[in-house]
């Protein structure tokens, strides 16, 4: 395994993941798939390219090179499901809509899984943990920002079309009520934008898992509805004019993190 993450130091105490941009395969997983999956539909399309303002702010981020049909970074190593109901785990056997992702008999062998549990997912993880520890080293806080995004319409996920921006805190475990009111609150002034906290989509392991407020690490996820910023269907036509909009929201919410951080630390 060559490169397995693109990450960038920055200079506030905020962490941008984005664990599900990656669009590598190796060559057991691309010999698999099935014709439908070749294309790498269930990715978290652009988003480096969405966040790239993040760099003027000054946020750290991680990006993964390693598509989710390799490995889900966003799945703990031992696999327990996070959710009840339809949902993908740390070596996805389906497509978002059910559909078999490899061809009978095509998985990757569990010996191959191995190799991708260490070399890619405990790198991220590692970095992810070692930048989160430096961020609260120097500044005695750390934010954590798990950027997603999906498609709008999922039957086999969830009923009807999701919400525009779809906020996790695992249910107030993860950040601080306060934060997460305040990003809220940033949503709703954007009324072209439909938003929810903690609905279909409470955060995965990276902000359950790393999400700590009694310890002053705060992680909040944000799954983005791609239409908002994309053609959701092949080619994955990134739509800078849909972009453009969104992306004064996104850069709102990740000034509102910071502002918070600097407004709850001062006190």
């Amino acid at each position: 395994m060559d490169k397995v993450l693109n990450f960038k130091q920055g200079r506030v105490p905020l962490l941008i993941s984005m664990p599900h941009a990656g669009l590598r395969l190796t060559p057991a997983v691309e010999a698999g798939l099935i014709p439908d999956a070749k294309s790498l539909p269930d990715t978290d399309w652009h988003i480096p390219r969405l966040y790239e303002f993040a760099a003027e702010l000054g946020a750290s981020t991680l990006a993964a090179e390693y598509s989710r049909f390799v490995i889900d970074l966003n799945r703990p190593s031992d696999d327990k499901p996070l959710y009840v109901g339809a949902t993908t785990g740390l070596y996805p056997a389906t497509l978002f809509d059910g559909i078999p992702l490899f061809r009978e008999g095509l998985e990757p062998s569990a010996a191959e899984r191995a190799t991708y549990l260490e070399h890619i997912w405990t790198p991220y993880h590692r970095t992810l943990q070692e930048e989160l520890a430096r961020l609260k080293a120097e500044f005695g806080y750390a934010l954590l920002f798990d950027a997603h995004s999906i498609r709008s319409i999922i039957p086999h996920l969830f009923d009807g079309k999701l919400p525009d921006f779809n906020l996790g805190t695992f249910n107030g475990a993860s950040c601080d009520p306060q934060l997460a009111s305040q990003l809220e609150a940033i949503c709703a002034r954007h009324g072209d934008y439909s938003h929810v906290l903690n609905g279909r989509f409470k955060g995965g392991h990276i902000t359950r898992h790393y999400g700590n407020p009694a310890e002053n690490i705060h992680a909040v996820q944000l799954e983005l509805g791609q239409c908002t910023y994309m053609e959701e269907f092949e080619p994955f036509r990134y739509r800078p004019d849909l972009a453009a909009p969104t992306q004064v929201v996104l850069r709102e919410l990740l000034q509102g993190l910071l502002a918070w951080g600097q407004q709850h630390h001062a006190a």
